[in-house]
């Protein structure tokens, strides 16, 4: 097959390459090395100049080198553990190569007395002479040694030998693809090819040009071809027409002026954006994107409430069964005279949800609230006309359109997350999305005041706790484990719970991921209902839960989270007008990054500047929890280090869809970048 053009080659199994059978196919997939394309992101962790030779005398310990020897003198000791060894020369010194665990006749076979041999490897020194100790590179043609050689994290059962070789095929077959991109953006990278960008990302001509030009080449390649992909969502979505849904600014101006509070200009933009949508003849597809305790909920039900006036449907769907019926409780208790509000769950008796079934039928509901359950094939509604997705920041691309399509063609969706994220991962996770961003907190909310404290130190927070108590008001204590962990030194939940009963009594529960539901709601309940002060917790608390009479929270063993995990955890408390505490708690011989961490947080409540040094301190990986979020890790691109290019990749985006130029240009790049089925599927 002419490999030069084509680039489906690239696309080829890995039984398509020489010396690759079924064993290595079936190794390298272990690693989620599927094709040939993949193999070429398993990079380098480190290269190796072995093309500049050296003289004995000018050797320097501790480096690579490469040097031409003589072989002299054979030492083969009769003990046992002791290593072979093997006096060797230049006309400037002499150097012993030393050989452990190795056959006498495999060192004679590599090392021939009176041949020329060119080794390379790390230069040692001991008894006052030079040494080499197992090299690895030895060969009587020294073109075969004075080259560059790669260092890879190899699969068991692959030599490094054995990848170089693969790499290398590859490489030399590598087919020459036409240019994808715009001459303006080529001069960026110096006009470098993606071919050229390639070989150089694993045989560089100048080890110390790593990651310049050729390296941001293919790190541009990989951020704009997800651009390129959610442009393309985004163009399909806005194609859709819709009946217009006439917004009555009376009853909005009515909702607005009998709240207790004022909205921030945050809220009352991002409402505004909303209603455009709302009214438009394009279906709205926007994320409403918060801060913990910034107020999303009441602009997602006056835009709910908007759209019953409308003569619509409304629903929303929570992550977890407290949530949603927090939902309907505020609802039910705020807006009852605007709406008529059900909720449905999994604990709906079956006579109530045959109820609820018929009247969302006839219309009679028209804002239903509940979980995934919303959308069951058995679940019809009269005109839904708007769903909100609450808390669903995991959420990819695929489930989003999925969700977005049962509600049928007049039907606008908006997803609220609380869980802010640097702009830069929003253009990627979020980029088929419009987004209203509300930053600022209400101004009856006040600075969660945040502290850190020894372990040896919690007297003194067991008497802040009393004194918190006596004033009424309730405590979160949160914990990483369950149970004791011999492994991981962290005290349990259950523990902690047993501790905080011998000096509270009653008034304090426990509440973990391991409980089931109706346990769980049932403590959380208590807990609302004020008949417990102290709910010690494991994470499962840090989503969605508002209890306004909260306002301490104690976070055990706090150097453990990260940064974002902390700022949620926090978030639990400061819902209502009262001052309240976060109190980090920490062992002994902190980390160097715990203390920073601990130091930010100390420092700020802006969940936005927090979650852009989580990510400087972190790395993206998994800093926010998005495994099901649809963000397939960059394999060269980060949304720190990167910023300009996914800057560039935005404009560029902009540039594309002024001019509608077609996405079939760009075939190739979607194709090698495993975007079709992103496509195919949301599309």
């Amino acid at each position: 097959m002419d490999n030069k053009s084509n680039y489906k080659y690239l696309l080829s199994d890995l039984t398509a390459l020489k010396g690759v059978g079924i064993k290595t196919t079936n190794l390298l997939k272990k690693k989620k090395i599927n094709n040939i394309f993949d193999l070429l992101w398993k990079l380098p962790k480190s290269y190796t100049d072995r093309s500049l030779s050296s003289k004995i005398k000018d050797l320097r310990i501790g480096e690579v080198q490469t040097i031409t020897i003589i072989p002299k003198k054979y030492s083969f000791p009769r003990v046992r553990n002791l290593p072979n060894r093997v006096l060797c020369s230049d006309e400037t010194g002499e150097i012993d190569c030393i050989f452990f665990n190795s056959f006498e006749g495999y060192v004679r076979k590599i090392l021939p007395i009176g041949k020329e041999i060119t080794v390379s490897g790390k230069i040692g020194y001991f008894r006052n002479k030079y040494q080499l100790t197992n090299p690895k590179y030895l060969s009587e043609n020294s073109s075969l040694i004075k080259q560059k050689h790669n260092t890879y994290s190899l699969t068991d059962g692959i030599t490094e030998k054995i990848y170089n070789k693969i790499i290398n095929q590859i490489i030399e077959n590598l087919p020459l693809l036409n240019e994808w991109h715009s001459k303006n953006i080529l001069q960026k990278f110096d006009n470098i090819s993606w071919n050229d960008a390639i070989k150089d990302l694993h045989k560089p001509e100048n080890v110390g040009t790593y990651k310049k030009n050729f390296y941001q080449r293919l790190a541009f390649d990989e951020i704009f071809s997800t651009f390129l992909v959610n442009s393309e969502i985004r163009k399909k979505i806005k194609k859709i027409k819709k009946k217009r849904k006439k917004i009555n600014f009376s009853l909005q101006n009515d909702l607005i002026n009998n709240l207790s509070f004022s909205l921030t200009n945050d809220q009352l933009r991002s409402l505004k954006q909303i209603n455009k949508d709302l009214s438009t003849s394009t279906k709205m597809f926007r994320l409403l994107q918060g801060d913990v305790g910034s107020g999303k909920t009441i602009v997602s039900v006056i835009a709910a409430l908007n759209a019953i006036k409308s003569g619509y449907q409304v629903a929303i769907m929570a992550p977890t069964e407290i949530l949603a019926i927090q939902h309907y409780k505020f609802i039910l208790e705020n807006f009852n005279n605007y709406c008529n509000p059900e909720i449905l769950t999994g604990k709906t008796e079956y006579k109530k949800r045959k109820k609820i079934l018929n009247d969302l039928l006839s219309g009679k509901i028209n804002i239903l609230i509940g979980t995934h359950s919303l959308f069951q094939e058995k679940i019809t509604y009269s005109n839904l006309g708007l769903i909100i997705i609450d808390e669903q920041h995991k959420f990819g691309v695929n489930q989003r359109k999925k969700l977005s399509d049962k509600g049928g063609k007049d039907c606008d969706v908006l997803v609220m997350s609380a869980t802010p994220i640097p702009r830069t991962m929003m253009m990627t996770i979020y980029g088929d999305m419009d987004v209203s961003l509300i930053k600022s907190k209400p101004k009856n909310r006040k600075p969660i005041k945040t502290y850190s404290k020894n372990e040896t130190k919690i007297n003194e927070v067991l008497n802040f706790i009393k004194s918190e108590i006596s004033k009424k008001n309730q405590v979160f204590w949160v914990c990483p484990l369950i149970k004791e962990s011999k492994k991981i030194d962290h005290q349990s939940a259950i523990e902690k719970y047993k501790y905080l009963s011998k000096i509270f009594n009653d008034k304090v529960d426990i509440v973990h991921g391991a409980m089931g539901k109706e346990e769980k709601d049932k403590v959380l309940n208590k807990f609302n209902d004020r008949k417990i002060d102290i709910l010690v917790s494991t994470t499962v608390i840090e989503v969605g839960i508002d209890f306004p009479n909260a306002n301490v929270i104690v976070i055990e063993n706090s150097n453990k989270y990260g940064l974002s995990q902390l700022h949620q955890l926090r978030g639990r408390v400061g819902r209502g007008n009262k001052e309240s505490s976060c109190i980090l708690m920490f062992k002994a011989g902190l980390s160097e990054n715990a203390r920073k961490r601990i130091t930010i947080l100390k420092n700020t409540n802006d969940g936005f500047k927090i979650a852009e040094e989580d990510l400087k301190i972190r790395g993206y990986g998994d800093i926010l929890g998005f495994k099901q979020s649809g963000l397939k890790k960059y394999n060269l691109a980060d949304p720190i280090q990167h910023e300009d290019l996914f800057d560039i990749a935005e404009k560029e985006i902009k540039k594309i869809e002024k001019n509608n130029i077609k996405i079939n240009n760009f075939n190739k790049l979607i194709k090698l970048y495993d975007k079709v089925a992103v496509i195919n599927e949301t599309i």
